[in-house]
């Protein structure tokens, strides 16, 4: 029985990631989770200087998930390298790091940093707020997609994942805008952009006003997305969304996902990514499936 996938070239055991922002660097969770059972740890957002984030309150319990608005709070790149890659060169996975910025150069200076560091991929957070555009993200426009997209891929020593933003008119649009400027890989989709009054206080339930809605509650919406992304690029795409169980993973597979993410469910369950790898497992057992691969966009 076959689950290891490849994406740009890159083979991993099996086919289950972690969500960026949603398990650190795996410290937090190596105590619940054998990291080398996972496919790949994709790490916290890492900026070129630290970011304190935003003021509190940045999370929010809603219906089927959670707000978050954390501002991505991360203690820099070199930082990161120092505590962060060090910790996981101990675990048989593979490391992808989610890379953050405010300007084109921001990111630059992270990638050109990791570029002869342990790590296997590079996953690029467009849903930063470009500050040169007006703070309007820079996944928002598919010109603005494919400039950044041009310039990290000029300085990038390993393969590059663009995350994908889902609050935007044509999801297909802006794939095919990552995929004609040279990205490895796709992922999809990041959080949709929500909001939560507290009407006992009457104020806004996070500081920020708007935050990121994660969890079961866009699953529907992220299935459909990496459905739509996986059909208008021949790039692998890796899905996420609501993931809770190895059924959920299975559902993004089907519909065009190489690989998946695990996100907000994390912090419900923290030995989540691992009962989805056993699940899958199980599933392809029950159903006489040799190879993962079969099931990639079967519907």
């Amino acid at each position: 029985m076959n689950t290891s996938v490849e994406i740009a070239g890159v083979k991993f055991k099996n086919p289950v990631m972690t969500a960026s922002g949603t398990f650190g660097s795996g410290m937090e969770y190596s105590d619940f989770v054998d990291l080398s059972r996972l496919g790949a740890v994709v790490t916290k957002g890492v900026a070129n200087i630290p970011w304190e984030g935003n003021p509190t309150p940045r999370v929010a319990e809603v219906y089927g998930g959670m707000l978050n608005a954390i501002g991505l709070q991360n203690p820099g790149v070199d930082v990161f390298i120092e505590r962060d890659l060090e910790f996981l060169k101990k675990y048989d996975t593979k490391v992808i790091v989610n890379v953050c910025g405010k300007t084109v150069e921001d990111y630059v200076e992270v990638v050109e940093k990791l570029a002869d560091k342990a790590v296997d991929m590079l996953e690029i957070n467009v849903s930063c707020p470009n500050v040169k555009e007006g703070a309007i993200a820079f996944g928002q426009k598919a010109d603005a997609l494919f400039n950044i997209t041009t310039e990290i891929k000029k300085h990038a020593k390993q393969p590059v994942i663009m995350k994908l933003s889902p609050n935007v008119t044509s999801i297909s649009e802006m794939a095919k805008a990552a995929e004609a400027a040279g990205a490895d890989a796709i992922s999809l989709i990041n959080t949709i952009t929500g909001m939560k009054i507290d009407i006992h206080k009457r104020k806004f339930a996070l500081a920020n006003r708007t935050g990121g809605l994660s969890g079961p509650a866009i699953k529907p919406v992220a299935v459909r997305m990496v459905y739509e992304a996986s059909h208008a690029v021949s790039i692998p795409v890796i899905g996420m969304g609501g993931i809770a169980n190895a059924e959920d993973a299975i559902e993004f597979i089907m519909a065009g996902a190489t690989a998946v993410a695990v996100g907000a469910m994390n912090f419900h369950d923290p030995y989540t990514t691992v009962k989805v790898v056993e699940g899958i497992e199980e599933y392809m057992k029950q159903y006489g499936v040799k190879d993962i691969n079969e099931l990639r966009a079967i519907v």
